[in-house]
């Protein structure tokens, strides 16, 4: 009788061993950062009233994203801002829609290629006597399509009326949206 008032106990906890729920399934890994798309188009419609228009092309290369294109109807001879903004919204009449600059890891504001600067800051665009500007911009440490943090596709790409300072927070007092397009994955 002793025999089976141990054996008991250790036949229930074999079965409460057996009983017991599983672990959670591990949580998904995040999108790895590297660019799932060939090509990628932004057709520049104007905003605030403006003339500004283009259209750009976009395509992984290297360490980054390279945007070739033209913009036109900017004011002859000048500097204009010229960022990837958080999102892929040109629907306001001031493109402010398209929210802040792209800014995945929350950084100050800065010139591209510095220590300090968001993710979608590149280099002011310059027009011609015409009021054109052609666009050869390599953006470092962005992706075009596979949804990483740091993903371009699917936001917009704003020209805004005046130089970018590289300085002042947080978007480099450049003044109105003059032009929005959205960035769209062709092939």
């Amino acid at each position: 009788m002793h025999k089976h008032r141990i054996l008991a106990p250790l036949g229930l906890l074999a079965l409460a061993a057996c009983s017991t729920t599983p672990p959670p399934a591990p949580e998904p890994a995040p999108p790895a950062p590297v660019s799932t798309a060939q090509q990628a188009e932004a057709v520049l419609a104007s905003a605030s009233g403006s003339r500004v228009s283009g259209k750009l092309t976009l395509a992984p290369m290297g360490d980054g994203v390279h945007i070739s294109g033209e913009v036109g109807g900017l004011a002859p001879q000048g500097q204009f801002g010229f960022h990837v903004h958080e999102k892929g919204d040109c629907s306001a009449v001031d493109a402010t829609s398209a929210g802040g600059h792209f800014n995945p890891a929350a950084t100050a504001h800065g010139r591209a290629g510095t220590a300090t600067h968001h993710a979608g800051d590149m280099d002011n665009i310059t027009s011609n006597a015409e009021g054109v500007a052609t666009v050869n911009v390599h953006l470092r440490g962005v992706t075009l399509g596979g949804g990483a943090t740091n993903d371009i596709a699917g936001r917009a790409v704003i020209v805004h009326a005046s130089a970018d300072d590289y300085q002042s927070q947080p978007a480099g007092n450049a003044g109105a949206r003059v032009a929005c397009g959205i960035i769209k994955v062709v092939r």
